[in-house]
């Protein structure tokens, strides 16, 4: 079943438990700094260009990816691609790549580059498929895009 694409601009975090609690069982924390920042309003992905964005297969929650300004560089015309993740079960089903092609989609007009940092070889190939490429001229990111 193809997951349906929602942007989000309400209160995400009762609908990202089960995302989570298996990211957390993964070893990573980003979905919960998502969580935290979105409680302590430090990001609601809510200022120009930016999109928080869900996957949903049926009601359930499958997957979540975000786009915000890069507070890295300074410069409100480069955004970055965040928390990227989706459930075990849902994995190499298209789900994380249409996340993030409706991310791709939201950023002409806004941004002009996009960053992102990713140590996750698998999640690496997903972006270099969808046009990023690898950098090594800074800490904060491992991927950039130019915007058409």
């Amino acid at each position: 079943m193809r997951a349906l694409i929602e942007r989000v601009s309400d209160a995400p975090t009762d609908r990202l438990a089960a995302l989570l609690a298996e990211s957390e069982q993964q070893g990573f924390r980003f979905v919960r700094r998502l969580v935290q920042e979105w409680e302590s309003g430090d990001n609601r992905f809510d200022r120009p260009g930016e999109a928080l964005f869900v996957a949903r297969v049926g009601v359930d929650v499958v997957g979540v990816c975000g786009l915000s300004v890069d507070s890295y560089t300074g410069d409100p015309k480069v955004g970055r691609v965040r928390h990227l993740y989706v459930l075990v079960p849902h994995r190499r089903s298209g789900v994380g790549e249409q996340l993030v092609a409706d991310v791709l989609e939201a950023a002409p007009g806004r941004f002009e580059r996009l960053h992102l940092r990713t140590t996750n070889p698998t999640a690496a190939r997903l972006y270099e498929r969808l046009g990023f490429r690898r950098t090594f001229d800074a800490r904060d990111r491992t991927h950039v895009l130019d915007v058409d």
